[in-house]
């Protein structure tokens, strides 16, 4: 069981490489891998800030280095891209890979309080133990400079994590986010399986509810929604979200997009403007 990470391949791309590695996670005991792309370096000694990438349902840690384009503005900005995998896999638990919104590619970015999924931690895993791991293996990246973002259920999982940690993470945005997953089928299905029937439990992982606890954070928001998404408006609620932040002044900046519909082209189209905003935060 190697805990260090193995580089499995490599890729160079905009003068930086896309390098993917694997290793055995302890937090959900089984061998997980990730991307990073690494910037151009003009020093040996130089430290480039980390933005986390969280993926959505069904997907690994490839499709968003394949699709988003994003390697183009990190390496000009000086950023490195983490991106982990979606869920645990290969732990063979009965029903992972019955259905393409629970188990196996949808881990919700939470820590699993049935004992039937109790490897389901992607939480600690991004918020803990990737971090340390990063820390100790790639002298390279400063991950004391860090911000997150993701897509569908990653926008649910980098918006939730960001107001659990906000002395973690200099800053925050999403693309068409599960927003409130307390009411959408979703979040119903993955809470109810994975946290039981304690709707306060819930409550934890839905950025709605937790960013109206919140009136201390002053760095702005950014969610871009296709106005042509078929998840738009019965699974991903943005509107909900943008009421909660008004209640306690939280700033966001909500772009409707019209036309998009949830897929990869529409994270391309708008990937530079979210590698910007948290560059801009990275390198105050």
């Amino acid at each position: 069981m190697e805990i260090k990470p193995t580089e499995i391949s490599i890729s160079k791309m905009f003068g930086g490489y896309n390098k993917r590695y694997k290793h055995y996670s302890p937090t959900l005991g089984c061998s997980m891998n990730f991307h990073i792309f690494f910037p151009p370096s003009s020093s040996p000694s130089h430290k480039f800030p980390v933005l986390y990438w969280l993926s959505g349902l069904t997907c690994t840690d490839e499709n968003f280095i394949a699709k988003s384009g994003a390697q183009r503005a990190a390496s000009s900005e000086g950023v490195a891209l983490i991106v982990p995998d979606t869920s645990p896999r290969g732990l063979n638990v009965e029903g992972e890979s019955d259905s393409w919104d629970f188990g196996v590619g949808a881990g919700f970015y939470l820590n699993a309080t049935q004992e039937k999924w109790k490897n389901w931690k992607m939480y600690d895993y991004v918020v803990k133990e990737l971090p340390t791991l990063l820390h100790e293996n790639f002298p390279e990246l400063d991950t004391s400079r860090a911000s997150i973002f993701g897509h569908s259920m990653g926008g649910h999982g980098a918006l939730t994590i960001y107001l659990k940690n906000l002395d973690k993470y200099k800053s925050v945005s999403a693309f068409a986010p599960i927003a409130n997953p307390v009411n959408c089928p979703w979040g119903l299905k993955a809470f109810t399986n994975y946290l039981g029937e304690n709707k306060a439990d819930w409550e934890e992982y839905d950025a709605t509810c937790l960013v109206s606890k919140h009136n201390d954070i002053s760095a702005t928001i950014l969610i871009d929604q296709g106005e042509d998404d078929k998840f738009f408006k019965d699974q991903l609620l943005p509107q909900k979200f943008e009421e909660a932040c008004k209640k306690v002044n939280v700033p966001l900046l909500l772009r409707l997009q019209p036309g998009y519909d949830h897929s990869y082209f529409f994270i391309a189209t708008f990937i530079d403007d979210h590698i910007r905003h948290h560059a801009q935060a990275l390198n105050l």
